[in-house]
């Protein structure tokens, strides 16, 4: 399948079954829904049972890479059919039915089967996008990995052909007797994921500054 630069291509698979609605059909939103998350879940089947592990992740253009020890078995072939999955909650929707509460949320599902990636040169690039992913200016800013380490991490890639965005947004939907009974509060109680100020190590000297990757540069570790 040949992936559209703006649209999702849908499958049988990455095509909504129910509340089609909150599909979203723009490629960039599954980017933003991407980008702004940390931590990805990872399924695959593993001696015939499934399996979910969460894990970090960086996105290169419409690639998505995945990292582990090589000790792993399941990242000991070549391919991994696998499903991943990045979730926001952004916000809990307390109805006056418990019937109709719900949540406000984006979420990304990637199907697909994930290449290990073998040239150096894209092995470079992968480990950079999931270190930059969590923290920009953090591969710059530290220790870049050598010849063991490189040899102790498999990485895996995963084309974003076969994937879907879905959302709410929004008050709650009440039953209009419900809303007539005037019996209870209705409403969202937002959610939000914030970073909080740097915790330097505690073998760290104090004369290290923050630095400025992380957003603190008048403030001195300790």
């Amino acid at each position: 399948m040949t992936l559209s630069p703006t649209t999702l291509s849908p499958t049988a698979r990455s095509t909504l079954g129910r509340n089609r609605g909150r599909a979203a059909t723009d490629r960039a939103e599954l980017h933003a829904v991407l980008d702004e998350g940390l931590v990805c879940h990872l399924g695959f089947v593993r001696d015939g049972a499934p399996v979910v592990l969460p894990t970090a992740y960086g996105r290169a253009g419409d690639t998505l890479y995945l990292h582990g020890s090589t000790g792993a078995r399941y990242l000991a072939g070549d391919t991994l059919p696998c499903c991943v999955t990045v979730t926001h909650l952004d916000g809990i929707v307390h109805a006056r039915s418990v019937m109709h509460f719900s949540m406000n949320y984006r979420s990304a599902v990637v199907h697909g089967v994930a290449r290990k990636v073998t040239d150096p040169d894209e092995r470079w690039q992968a480990l950079r996008a999931i270190v930059e992913h969590l923290t920009p200016g953090a591969w710059d800013h530290a220790r870049r990995p050598d010849r063991r380490e490189l040899a102790a991490t498999a990485v895996f890639a995963l084309d974003l052909t076969e994937a879907s965005v879905k959302r709410r947004t929004g008050p709650p939907v009440d039953d209009e007797a419900d809303v007539l009974a005037d019996r209870a509060w209705s409403g969202v109680v937002p959610i939000r994921t914030v970073r909080g100020a740097p915790e330097p190590a505690p073998d760290l000297p104090g004369h290290h500054d923050v630095p400025a990757h992380l957003g603190c540069t008048d403030h001195r570790n300790g």
